[in-house]
């Protein structure tokens, strides 16, 4: 008897089978609490979870006495409550690896669009303004040669720095809690300590997850840190700034400008950084690319299978309880 899984994203029809061919599948459609409700039964019976959004808490894994493995289409996984899923001896599986170059493209079109004011001009002309041409106001502010400030250099960290290095020949500063040395022998990034990092940052890029560590770790004490001249790149997690904060920035003129794919509250559909011209938003686009979203989708799958098959190699957040 194939063992029952809960999806709870909608997969490409080749993936759906492949999922079908190992397991009972149940699709709902999403984790509220009227579908759990409504699928109280399927949750019960349930050895496999797959999807992303939504909270998986002690609340739900008590609504799934027979779990034993968690897969997320994501790589971040702040919203799975990983201490509970560890009580109960539960796998949680997240996609690492195949958005990285996905994400580190979008965070350099975020650099690229808000120091050339990209969006800001573009609905400028538009919207029929463009009748001279421009004088200083309309300006920006070159990219090449900066310096480059990374706040984690992990796999998206690395990809970022790439870029900057040998695609626009920028000074690459990080700051992670342990020296890489691949980073410093590629591309002559230097390690040093956040502070050091917003003083002397062109552009101050974050890629970090959500933490208790990383709540809110750049507020205002920090950004006033930075130059007048800076611009912030959030493409981690949107707590990671505090949000009240940036926005004071912003108007003050305590930095130049901010780029922004995350948001402490998603979807956002009303917020001050609306009317602020030097600010670029994007509805979390990181990885949403058709070809990243499908890789996505992929590892998922047979991350699943791997770990309700006992062949789990990769891709698993807590694999101590494997021992």
């Amino acid at each position: 008897m194939k063992p029952s899984v809960i999806l709870y994203k909608s997969l490409p029809d080749d993936l759906r089978a492949r999922l079908d061919a190992h397991f009972s599948v149940t699709e709902i459609k999403d984790l509220s609490p009227e579908s759990q409700q409504q699928h109280a039964a399927a949750l019960a019976q349930a050895e496999g979870l797959i999807g992303s959004g939504g909270k998986v808490d002690g609340e739900l894994l008590a609504k799934m006495p027979k779990l034993r493995a968690c897969s997320t289409v994501s790589v971040g996984y702040d919203n799975f409550d990983v201490e509970a899923l560890n009580q109960r001896h539960v796998l949680l599986m997240h996609t690492p690896t195949v958005l990285t170059e996905t994400v580190a493209d979008t965070m350099m079109a975020l650099v690229l669009s808000s120091a050339r004011r990209v969006t800001e001009l573009d609905a400028w002309v538009k919207a029929g303004q463009w009748n001279k041409s421009i004088g200083p106001d309309k300006f920006g502010i070159d990219v090449h040669h900066k310096t480059l400030g990374i706040l984690g250099m992990g796999r998206i960290g690395m990809a970022l720095a790439q870029r900057a290095h040998f695609g626009f020949g920028m000074k690459v500063l990080y700051n992670a809690r342990r020296e890489h040395e691949e980073a410093q022998s590629r591309f002559g990034a230097q390690r040093c300590d956040l502070e050091t990092l917003l003083k002397e940052s062109d552009f101050v890029c974050i890629s970090l997850p959500l933490t208790e560590q990383t709540h809110h770790l750049i507020g205002a004490e920090q950004l006033k840190l930075m130059k007048p001249s800076a611009i912030l790149i959030n493409a981690g997690r949107g707590p990671v700034v505090d949000e009240e904060a940036l926005i004071a920035a912003l108007k003050e003129g305590t930095i130049h400008a901010a780029g922004l794919d995350v948001f402490e509250q998603e979807p956002l559909t009303e917020s001050p950084l609306f009317s602020l011209p030097n600010v670029v938003a994007l509805p979390h686009i990181g990885s949403a690319t058709h070809e990243t979203r499908y890789g996505m989708a992929q590892d998922a799958v047979d991350n699943l299978i791997a770990a309700l098959t006992g062949k789990v190699e990769k891709n698993c957040v807590n694999p101590d309880i494997l021992k």
